[in-house]
C-alpha cells in the first residue's frame, strides 16, 4: 500500500517533484565539481612538488646550514704565471658542499630504523666552480730618445735610466658554475633522479657504487654538446657519460648524477650526505613519521610536501585557494538553500494536501503513517535530486577535464628547510632538500585535470538522502499536525 500510495503520487505531482529534485541537484552538481577541482589541484601541485624531490619521495631529511661570517672560507684559485710563447689553457676546480651541513651516513640508518619509515636514502649535493683560461705575458717597449748622453741637466758621463711601457699581455678566463649530485645507485626508486627519464644511453647500475660515470641533464648536455661516450671533467678526474636525462616536469634537480662515493670523494666529504629521501609506509601517517623523526633525531629538519606547498605561487596556487575557499562555501552555502527550499516546497505541498491527508485521518490512518508517506515522496524526492546532481557533476568535471585549463605554478626559493641546497641564496634554491635548480623560480606550465573519486559519488548520494530527510522533516511535521477537521472544512 506504501509503494502504491507514494508511486501515484509522485506521478500526478511530477513538476513538483522535478522543481524540489532540480534545487537539491544544483547543490550537489557544484559539490561534485568543487570537489573534483580540488583534487584536480592536488594533483597538479603534486605534479609541480615531485619535481623538486623526486617521485616516491615523501619527506626529507636535512640539517640547516650555518651562517657564515665575512671572514668565512672562500673557494681560492691559483694559477701559474707562464711564458709569453705558452697558450697553453690552465683551470682550476672548486668543488663543494652546497646548502645545508651534511650528515653523517649513519643517520641513514637511523632515520631508516624510525616507526613508519618504509624506505630512505642518502644524497650529496655539491656546486662546482671551474675557472679555466690563459695568460698572455706583456712586452716591454723602449722609447726611443734622440741626443747624446750630456742632455739639458744632465751631467758628463752620466748613465741615463731607459724610460719605456709595457704593451700587449693579459688574461682571458672563463667561470662556469654547475651543480652535481651524488645520488646512491643501490636505490634508483628513491632520490631526485626518479624526477627525470632518461632518453638516452642508461641510468647507473648497482654495482656502479664507486665507477667513474655519469648522467646528464639534457639541457646541460645540449648546452655543452655532450653526447653519449663523451667524458666531463671534474676536479681533474675524468666520467664517462652514459645517459641523458629529462625532468617529468619543471628544472632538472642537477646538472650532473654521479654515484655517492664519487661525490663524497671530489667534495672531501667522506661517509657525508646533505639530503635523506624518506618514503613512508603510509601517505596518510606522513605528519605522525615527521614528528617521530624529530623527536628521534634531534637537529634535523623534516620537510613534507606539505610544508613546500606554502611555497607554490602563480595561478595554480590562486586557483587552488579558489576552489578550497570560496567553492567550498559556495558549495556549503548552496547545499543550505537547496535543502531548505526543498523543506519549503514540501511543507507548502502538504499545505495543499489539507483535504486529503485529513480524509485519510478520517479513514482510520495513523499521523505517524501519513508522516512517512510524506517523508518517503520526500526522500524519494532526494534520490532523484542526487541522481541528477551526480550526472551534472560528472558531466562538469569532464568538461573541466576535455578543456584542460593551462595553470602556471611558480615555485621561489625560501631559504631554510624548505629550499634547496643554496637556501635560496645559492644557485638554484630548489625545494625539499633537493639539489638546486638552475632557475629558482621558473614558472611551469600544468595542465588542469578534474578527476572524481568514489568517495565523491558517495558523498552526493549522502547529501541526497540528508536532502530528503530534511525536506521530508519539513513536510510530515506539517502533516502530523493536520486534524480529520481541516479537510471537513474545505469541503464544498
Amino acid at each position: 500500500m506504501f509503494f502504491t500510495y507514494l508511486r501515484r503520487e509522485l506521478r500526478r505531482r511530477r513538476k513538483a517533484a522535478l522543481v524540489v529534485a532540480s534545487g537539491l541537484a544544483l547543490g550537489i552538481a557544484l559539490v561534485i565539481v568543487v570537489s573534483s577541482v580540488s583534487s584536480g589541484m592536488e594533483k597538479a601541485q603534486g605534479k609541480v612538488l615531485q619535481s623538486l624531490y623526486g617521485l616516491g619521495t615523501d619527506m626529507t631529511v636535512t640539517k640547516a646550514a650555518q651562517a657564515q661570517s665575512g671572514t668565512g672560507e672562500r673557494p681560492r684559485f691559483q694559477f701559474d704565471a707562464r711564458g709569453s710563447d705558452s697558450d697553453e689553457e690552465q683551470s682550476s676546480d672548486r668543488v663543494m658542499v652546497q646548502g645545508f651541513q651534511t650528515l653523517a651516513t649513519s643517520t641513514v640508518s637511523k632515520v631508516g630504523a624510525q616507526k613508519g619509515v618504509s624506505d630512505v636514502v642518502g644524497g650529496l649535493s655539491l656546486q662546482v666552480v671551474k675557472v679555466s683560461g690563459q695568460f698572455r705575458q706583456g712586452q716591454f717597449q723602449q722609447d726611443q730618445q734622440n741626443g747624446g748622453g750630456n742632455q739639458q741637466g744632465g751631467r758628463p758621463g752620466a748613465q741615463q735610466s731607459p724610460e719605456g711601457r709595457v704593451e700587449g699581455g693579459g688574461a682571458d678566463f672563463d667561470v662556469n658554475n654547475y651543480s652535481v649530485y651524488g645520488t646512491d645507485v643501490t636505490k634508483p626508486a628513491l632520490g631526485p633522479l626518479t624526477s627525470s627519464k632518461i632518453i638516452s644511453g642508461r641510468t647507473f647500475k648497482s654495482s656502479e657504487t664507486n665507477a667513474k660515470v655519469v648522467v646528464a641533464d639534457k639541457s646541460y648536455a645540449k648546452e655543452k654538446k655532450l653526447v653519449l661516450g663523451d667524458t666531463v671533467t671534474i676536479k681533474s678526474v675524468k666520467y664517462k657519460v652514459i645517459g641523458i636525462a629529462t625532468p617529468d616536469s619543471g628544472d632538472a634537480a642537477a646538472n650532473l648524477y654521479i654515484p655517492l662515493k664519487q661525490a663524497q670523494t671530489l667534495s672531501d666529504s667522506k661517509n657525508k650526505v646533505t639530503t635523506i629521501y624518506v618514503k613512508a609506509s603510509d601517505s596518510q601517517q606522513i605528519s605522525a613519521v615527521k614528528s617521530t623523526i624529530q623527536k628521534n633525531i634531534s637537529g634535523t629538519t623534516v620537510t613534507t610536501s606539505a610544508d613546500l606547498a606554502d611555497t607554490v605561487s602563480g595561478s595554480l596556487s590562486t586557483a587552488s585557494d579558489l576552489a578550497s575557499n570560496v567553492g567550498k562555501w559556495l558549495s556549503i552555502a548552496v547545499l543550505v538553500a537547496a535543502f531548505l527550499v526543498a523543506g519549503l516546497l514540501t511543507s507548502s505541498a502538504v499545505s495543499r494536501r489539507v483535504r486529503e491527508f485529513g480524509t485519510l485521518k478520517a479513514l482510520g490512518w495513523k499521523s505517524g503513517r501519513v508522516t512517512r508517506q510524506v517523508v518517503g515522496e520526500a526522500v524519494v524526492n532526494g534520490l532523484v535530486g542526487g541522481a541528477l546532481g551526480i550526472a551534472l557533476g560528472l558531466g562538469g568535471a569532464s568538461v573541466v577535464t576535455a578543456i584542460s585549463p593551462t595553470l602556471q605554478a611558480e615555485v621561489g626559493s625560501t631559504g631554510g628547510a624548505l629550499g634547496g641546497p643554496g637556501g635560496g641564496g645559492g644557485p638554484g634554491g630548489g625545494g625539499m632538500g633537493g639539489p638546486a635548480r638552475e632557475t629558482a623560480s621558473k614558472a611551469l606550465d600544468v595542465a588542469l585535470t578534474a578527476p572524481v573519486a568514489l568517495s565523491t559519488i558517495a558523498l552526493a548520494v549522502g547529501l541526497a538522502v540528508t536532502g530528503g530527510l530534511v525536506a521530508g522533516a519539513f513536510g510530515g511535521w506539517r502533516a502530523s499536525r493536520l486534524r480529520p477537521a481541516d479537510a471537513l472544512r474545505r469541503v464544498e
